[in-house]
């Protein structure tokens, strides 16, 4: 079984910045998200001690701290998973539709929208923190615009026009 998100990027923090500390990322945790969750030690240090446990960091005490490193085998499993999850261009079946039961929404649509909006908020703060922020080439403003353009077009109803009865036929004939 892959480790779970905290542990996922515990393994990132490790690739980007060498050294964990448990504390340390909660914070980071907390600041990735505009503290909307902040991970408690209950799911903390349970998770960097897996990784540990089974190889993909390594731990060493420092004082009261104990530090965490990845391994070259946690290395592996990011490279896997980001291999598997960026090479068919999609990031995996979609099991956001599970939470909509959790959360008791009967009603897919419903949580779908809802997931939209969180979606569309966060790229305005993103661009709120960052105004230049770019995607490619392009600002990341230009390329949200895009995006929707293409929405809209793939979700555009075809206007069917309404049959003319034979009266009308005959006046503009």
């Amino acid at each position: 079984m892959p480790p779970r998100l905290v542990g996922l990027y515990a393994l990132r923090c490790m690739e980007k910045d060498g050294v964990v500390y448990g504390y340390s990322l909660a914070d980071r945790i907390a600041e990735r998200t505009g503290s909307a969750w902040r991970p408690g030690p209950g799911a903390v240090y349970p998770a960097l001690r897996r990784l540990s446990e089974r190889g993909l960091a390594t731990s060493r005490g420092e004082g009261r701290r104990r530090e965490y490193r990845i391994s070259p085998r946690g290395r592996q499993l990011l490279r896997q998973i980001r291999r598997e999850r960026s090479g068919s261009g999609s990031s995996g079946p979609d099991l956001g539709v599970l939470w909509a039961d959790i959360l008791g929404i009967s009603d897919d649509s419903t949580f779908l929208l809802q997931r939209l909006r969180r979606s569309l908020d966060g790229l305005e703060a993103q661009l709120v923190r960052n105004p230049g922020a770019r995607v490619g080439t392009r600002s990341l403003r230009d390329h949200i615009l895009l995006e929707l353009r293409a929405a809209e077009r793939r979700f555009e109803v075809p206007v069917s026009r309404p049959a003319r009865s034979r009266a009308s036929r005959r006046r503009t004939a």
